[in-house]
């Protein structure tokens, strides 16, 4: 099918495995146009966008947004788990569009808030509708973890980069303290995202099993599945003390940036845990700030369900600037 010239904006979603490309029109994904890429067998995003577009029947895109999996400074991204170089010059060159643009994969979750199909939205704490122009938090929660306020402005929307998931693993309990000596005696350093990603979920079980005096390992998928059917007691308190820390980590953010327009939790990790949210304990541990607990029911939190958020967000951003 061939697209008409100087029309769609091309979209990229750049994972550490894998790479999404979209044509997008407006702020709306082109229905059919989502196509996926194995990073492992390219040299280069500039490679992987001129397939696209030969696989598109030569599309000239008028405008071009890559999301990436790492930190983005003055138009250029490092890649946390890949060796491209990803810079506006490359994303011209390879696009061959008039206007490009890179954002951090958590910037364009952030960007895709209010684009998104409800259908994709999952409540886990409800309140009153939000004003459209209150501050959000959008919170990622997958390979990583990292969190970004989004806010509305008189020139348009703003989502600042940020590198939350580096911060210090807030401590609650006894127990979360001596999580957090169990996680540093390895790493020398006990941040959010150590315990709050799938690699933590890991660390988790292993430091349960240390616990409990039976050392034991079990992979992320290992760990959900075996929650899922009952059949591991231990994988079930993995799940609860993740869901909890993560409700914590989320409560102490929502104070400080206060997203009267609601907390947004998106990344693979965030969506498979979504269905033990009601029972694990997560707006327990959300609102157990102590004279602020009343308080904390000005948020709201939701599970954005859709796969392809960042590549709406991509042509959000597009939009607007």
């Amino acid at each position: 099918m061939s697209h008409p010239k100087d029309t769609y904006a091309l979209v990229a979603d750049i994972g550490g495995t894998n790479t999404r490309v979209a044509l997008a029109d407006g702020k709306h994904i082109v229905a059919g146009t989502i196509r996926r890429y194995s990073n492992a067998d390219y040299p280069s995003l500039e490679t992987v966008l001129r397939r696209y577009i030969a696989d598109e029947n030569g599309v000239d895109p008028i405008a071009a947004c890559v999301a990436v999996a790492g930190p983005v400074h003055d138009g250029c991204a490092t890649m946390t788990n890949l060796d491209w170089t990803i810079d506006n010059a490359t994303l011209m060159r390879a696009t061959k569009a008039e206007r490009v643009a890179i954002l951090n994969d958590l910037q364009a979750q952030g960007y895709a808030l209010g684009h998104i199909d409800p259908r994709n939205i999952r409540t886990v704490i409800g309140r009153a509708p939000e004003n459209e122009n209150d501050t959000m938090l959008v919170v990622g929660v997958g390979t990583g973890f990292n969190a970004a306020p989004v806010f509305q402005t008189g020139t348009g929307r703003l989502v600042p980069p940020s590198e939350s998931g580096h911060a210090n693993l807030p401590v609650r309990t006894p127990q979360e303290l001596r999580l957090w000596q169990f996680v540093s005696k390895v790493h020398g350093f006990t941040g959010v995202e150590d315990v709050l990603s799938g690699r933590g979920l890991e660390r988790v079980y292993a430091f349960l099993s240390h616990e409990d005096g039976s050392p034991a390992e079990l992979s992320a998928k290992e760990i959900m599945e075996a929650c899922a059917d009952a059949r591991d007691e231990r994988a079930v308190r993995a799940v609860q003390m993740f869901t909890q820390i993560l409700g914590s980590v989320c409560g102490n953010l929502s104070l400080i940036q206060l997203p009267f327009g609601g907390v947004y939790l998106v990344g693979g990790v965030a969506r498979a845990f979504a269905p033990y949210f009601d029972t694990m304990g997560f707006a327990a541990a959300f609102r157990d700030k102590g004279r602020f607990a009343d308080f904390m029911d000005n948020f709201s939190v939701h599970v954005v369900e859709d796969d392809y958020a960042a590549l709406t967000g991509s042509a959000a951003h597009l939009s607007d600037i």
